[in-house]
C-alpha cells in the first residue's frame, strides 16, 4: 500500500493524465503506461545557495553551476544511482539532473527524472531508480507542479521530432575515435586550455560525461526559442572507449521543447549545425 500512494503521489506531480492501478510497483514502468510526463517540474523561486544546500541534503552530488541565460543559473547534479545506470553502454546522458533557477522570472525548474530517464535509458529504463530521484527532489523542494511541456511516456523511447529527424541513438561522432577515454578527455582539455568544459563526471573507467560550454552566438538560441528550458544547457559529450560523441541537436533540442512548433524550429535552423561544429573543434586533432 505504501508502493502504491508513493506512485499516486508520484503522478499528480508529474501531471500524469492517467491513474496507477493496484498492480503497478516501483520497479517497473508498466505503470506509466498511456500516461502524460511533464518534461519539467515547476516552483516557487529558490536562491542558488539554498538551492545547493537542499539538493546536497536530500543525497545530491552538485557536479556544476552555469549560466545558460542572463539573470539565469543552471545547477547539474546527480547521485550514485543514476551514475551507475549511465555507466551502461550508451547511456552516459541518463547520470545527470538540472536545476534551472530563473532570476528574473524569480521561478525554478527541474528536469523531470522520469521524462528525461526513459528518454535516454529507453528499454533499460528502471523506474526505482528515477523515481527515486524524483522522491528526493520533492521531498527537498515541495510544491512542485508538472510543466505544461509534456510528452506520452510510451513514446519516450522512440522520440524524434517528426518523420525524417533524428532519434536518440542518432549521436553526432565528434573526431575520431581515441585510444582510450582518457586520451579523448586530454585533447578535448587542450582545446582553449580545458576553459569549454564545465564539468567533468567518471561513471566507469571507459566512460565520461562532459558539460560543455557552447560558442556565445551558438547558446542564445535559448533566449529566442525560451528561457523557460534554458536547463538544456550546458551541452553535454559523451566519452566511451575513446570515441566521443553527442546527442543530435536537433533530437535534444526538440526534446527539451516538446511544445516547439515548425516554424520555431525554422527560425533557429542553423543553430544544430553550429552545436556540431561547436563540439567538433575540440575532438578535431
Amino acid at each position: 500500500m505504501r508502493k502504491l500512494l508513493t506512485l499516486i503521489a508520484t503522478f499528480a506531480v508529474l501531471s500524469f493524465t492517467a491513474c496507477s492501478t493496484g498492480s503497478a510497483t516501483p520497479d517497473s514502468s508498466s505503470s506509466l503506461e498511456g500516461t502524460q510526463v511533464s518534461t519539467y517540474l515547476k516552483g516557487a523561486y529558490v536562491p542558488v545557495d539554498d538551492a545547493k544546500a537542499k539538493l546536497s541534503e536530500a543525497g545530491f552530488e552538485v557536479i556544476a553551476t552555469y549560466k545558460p541565460v542572463k539573470k539565469g543559473t543552471t545547477i547539474v547534479f546527480t547521485n550514485e544511482a543514476l551514475k551507475a545506470e549511465a555507466a551502461k553502454p550508451g547511456r552516459a546522458h541518463a547520470a545527470v539532473l538540472r536545476l534551472f533557477i530563473d532570476d528574473k522570472e524569480k521561478m525554478i525548474s527541474f528536469t523531470n527524472p522520469i521524462y528525461f530517464g526513459k528518454a535516454f535509458m529507453q528499454d533499460e529504463f528502471n523506474l526505482a531508480v528515477f523515481n527515486g530521484a524524483l522522491e528526493s527532489i520533492n521531498s527537498a523542494f515541495p510544491g512542485l507542479v508538472g510543466s505544461v511541456d509534456k510528452l506520452p511516456f510510451d513514446n519516450l523511447a522512440d522520440y524524434h521530432f517528426m518523420m525524417g529527424m533524428p532519434y536518440y541513438k542518432d549521436a553526432d561522432l565528434l573526431g575520431k575515435q581515441n585510444p582510450t577515454t582518457a586520451d579523448a578527455i586530454a585533447k578535448a582539455k587542450k582545446y582553449k586550455k580545458g576553459k569549454a568544459i564545465i564539468f567533468e563526471l567518471k561513471l566507469s573507467d571507459t566512460s565520461t560525461l562532459l558539460g560543455y560550454d557552447l560558442g556565445k552566438r551558438t547558446k542564445k538560441f535559448v533566449k529566442k526559442i525560451g528561457r523557460a528550458n534554458a536547463a538544456i544547457l550546458p551541452y553535454c559529450v559523451a566519452i566511451e572507449n575513446g570515441q566521443a560523441t553527442a546527442l543530435n541537436a536537433k533530437y535534444y533540442i526538440a526534446l527539451s521543447y516538446p511544445l516547439l512548433e515548425m516554424s520555431q524550429f525554422m527560425g533557429i535552423a542553423t543553430v544544430p549545425g553550429a552545436i556540431t561544429k561547436d563540439l567538433e573543434k575540440a575532438f578535431k586533432k
